[in-house]
């Protein structure tokens, strides 16, 4: 073939093949993956996730959870700390979309919370926002027994004595924990303290299992009282450990004590109770031993006696707040184990006292019986709370 017509056939197949590749071209450039337009439009994927955090702003009211939501993506952490680096602890729900806090905003605090999400198409991002709580125009406080590594008799309960009224008393509850190393049942009973003020006490059903670590949780920072009782703005914490089993039985009737620890007599004391008739009558029922105060003044003048009395006592054990007491009572010698003659108290010999005082301690129950007295141990005065039957001592918690 001559070298011109080869050289034609060449270009005509040459132009036949860019023809039938002209339309592929075409259909490739339209934006499929790979196009030219592929940097300029992104993935759904990549777009940024849109978090929303509550509350927000400035001296916002307190008392809430901390909420973060996450749209488009999810969040992998969510750290809210005030300015002294405490935080408030939470958990990403299982779907990444939410996260709430287990304890809730307190007053007068700022906070800054940092927020870690990704993308549906896997980028990450961090951000931060801030917000402040107001500050609490009252604060309540609270008292409580036992005292923290204290070692307490077997019906020594948990008592909180708050400072102003309790109105929410069912979210106040909520946040009281109370931890038993053997799993003990027990209640919390609202009463009205001797005081007149607001007061929660957690008692077992029976009497505590000597040996017992006992670990009182009340997380009431950022809990809101009610009306007329202001805010909490702490925690409160507490461990003590039950002693022996050690019980005070009291016959006002065979004016005798009797010390029993652990199930056995350990020695009898005669005693004088409060004189029948009238106002120096004992209480009767379950008084528990509230502290060991040594030696006091004691004036009648304080209890609604008129000026019965008013002397210093020797080896003074504190059962009521309205001023019952076991204690040394040399002056009644001639009535001890023959006849109630005291102002309402138990007194006994200073020999007999000062064993005795050595032996007790708080928290042990004096069950306390006679005809002629003038009632029984009121729950709030001291603690009294044994008196009450155990479905009656449920009855009082705010969560039933």
């Amino acid at each position: 073939m001559p070298r011109s017509r080869a050289l034609a056939h060449v270009r005509v197949r040459a132009a036949v093949v860019a023809a039938l590749l002209a339309p592929l071209a075409a259909c490739s450039s339209s934006g499929a993956p790979g196009g030219p337009h592929d940097k300029e439009r992104p993935s759904a994927g990549d777009r940024p996730v849109t978090v929303t955090v509550t509350p927000q702003g400035e001296r916002v009211p307190a008392g809430e959870p901390v909420k973060v939501t996450a749209s488009g993506g999810r969040l992998t952490s969510v750290t809210v700390t005030d300015a002294q680096g405490r935080g408030l602890v939470g958990k990403v729900a299982a779907d990444g979309r939410s996260w709430v806090s287990d304890r809730k905003a307190v007053p007068g605090t700022a906070y800054e919370v940092t927020v870690a999400t990704r993308t549906e198409g896997g980028t990450a991002k961090s951000t931060k926002s801030a917000f402040t709580t107001a500050a609490a125009d009252k604060v309540n406080k609270v008292d409580w027994r036992p005292g923290t590594g204290s070692t307490v008799g077997v019906a020594q309960p948990v008592s909180l004595v708050f400072d102003h009224p309790v109105r929410n008393r069912a979210e106040v509850e909520r946040q009281l924990k109370i931890t038993t190393s053997n799993g003990t049942e027990g209640s919390w009973g609202w009463i009205r303290d001797w005081s007149g003020r607001d007061r929660v006490d957690w008692r077992p059903r029976t009497y505590w299992k000597p040996g017992t670590k006992v670990t009182l949780n009340a997380e009431l920072n950022g809990t809101d009282s009610g009306a007329d009782g202001g805010w909490f703005v702490r925690d409160y914490t507490a461990r003590f450990t039950v002693g022996a089993r050690q019980i005070v039985e009291v016959d006002l009737d065979r004016h005798r004590l009797t010390l029993v620890r652990d199930g056995k007599t350990v020695r009898r004391i005669p005693v004088s109770g409060g004189t029948p008739g009238g106002d120096k009558r004992s209480w009767r029922g379950t008084a528990v031993l509230m502290a060991k105060e040594g030696t006091i003044n004691m004036n009648s003048e304080t209890v609604g006696l008129a000026d019965a009395y008013d002397k210093m006592v020797d080896y003074s054990m504190r059962l009521t707040w309205s001023g019952m007491y076991a204690h040394a009572a040399p002056w009644n010698a001639r009535w001890l184990g023959n006849a109630n003659r005291s102002s309402g108290c138990i007194g006994m010999s200073d020999a007999d006292a000062a064993w005795f005082y050595g032996q007790v301690r708080a928290g042990d129950p004096f069950e306390i019986t006679g005809k002629d007295t003038k009632g029984v141990v009121a729950p709030g005065n001291g603690f009294g709370a044994w008196n009450l039957s155990w479905s009656e001592w449920q009855g009082r918690s705010a969560l039933r």
